[in-house]
């Protein structure tokens, strides 16, 4: 799909976004940060949704240094913990009468196990549970907004990935790549489950997911052996053409974000070999993150262990 001059969709195709609200989790670094800076760019009303509130004060200094003027705040949340996902979105819904664009990024990967304050494996917890239940909680703020938008996003790591419904926690032979491509395809399935629902009310909010291909971000940072070679000169070199900086892996969760032509349901990612790199275009997920079982199964699951439900507007 390209931009309507026939041209790769870019940043330069991001529409006015005065007047807007948008939240974004995990906003102080990489694809977060990036996605957040268009946005604020673009005339957005910005909120920062991180975990570490230095790091977000850092984040929005940035950001209006870069476009003085730009309206940002930090909202501290920790996907991790169901108390303060819970206590973000009271102050949110205090602060914003409406939203229009949850963007739904922060994520971990890490190489042990572990598990949330909470006691969910992590990978789920922070990756699918957090999300899910941080858009439970602001549905009331994104369904009376005209135009509104719940972009999720997941990583090609979904397409090896097999959902374990009689063993979510990953509790019996953890692998922590398997969980993490779990939890990348539980977002697809969330995302899929909930615009079915939202349109099943006939919602003008629609869910998008999206996906950065291989960005260079900090995801591996919990990784310092791994890190160090992937980060060496020659091996940077030699596989340049796998790998894109956060402002080109930003630009599919910028698309479904803003982009006009988006409907729901859809799913946004890198045109190249493999979706690694390349310009952002509509792309297909494997045919597992669109079992309807599957999705209602582990939407029930979801409102079951985060003690969340998104009520009987879209039951």
């Amino acid at each position: 799909m390209q931009s309507p001059q026939g041209t790769p969709w870019t940043v330069a195709d991001v529409p006015d976004q005065t007047g807007r609200v948008a939240v974004v989790t995990g906003a102080s670094t990489g694809l977060g940060f990036e996605v957040a800076s268009v946005l604020a760019a673009r005339g957005a009303t910005l909120v920062l949704a991180c975990r570490n509130r230095e790091r977000a004060m850092a984040a929005a200094r940035r950001i209006t240094e870069a476009t003085p003027g730009a309206r940002v705040s930090i909202q501290q949340v920790d996907l991790a913990s169901l108390a303060s996902l819970t206590q973000a979105a009271e102050e949110l819904g205090t602060e914003h009468e409406f939203i229009d664009l949850l963007i739904n990024n922060a994520g971990v990967m890490v190489p042990r196990r572990d598990t949330t304050m909470d006691g969910h494996e992590l990978h789920l917890g922070v990756n699918h549970l957090g999300t899910f239940a941080l858009t439970s909680l602001l549905i009331d703020r994104l369904l009376p907004t005209p135009g509104s938008r719940i972009v999720t996003v997941s990583s090609v790591a979904h397409r090896n990935a097999r959902l374990r419904l009689d063993d979510l926690q990953s509790s019996a032979n953890y692998k922590w790549g398997e969980a993490y491509a779990q939890s990348k395809l539980a977002n697809l399935l969330f995302t899929y489950e909930l615009q079915r629902r939202l349109a099943a009310i006939g919602a003008e909010t629609i869910a998008v997911a999206a996906h950065p291909g291989n960005a260079d971000t900090e995801l591996v940072r919990d990784f310092p052996l791994q890190q160090k070679i992937i980060g060496s000169p020659l091996v940077r070199w030699a596989t340049k053409w796998l790998f894109q900086h956060p402002p080109e892996g930003a630009l599919p969760l910028l698309r479904a974000a803003t982009d006009p032509a988006v409907r729901g349901g859809e799913y946004y990612g890198p045109s190249g070999f493999r979706e690694y790199t390349g310009s952002p275009v509509r792309v297909e997920s494997v045919g597992q993150s669109h079992d309807l079982d599957a999705q209602r199964l582990l939407w029930a699951a979801s409102e079951r262990l985060c003690g969340v439900s998104f009520g009987p507007v879209i039951a």
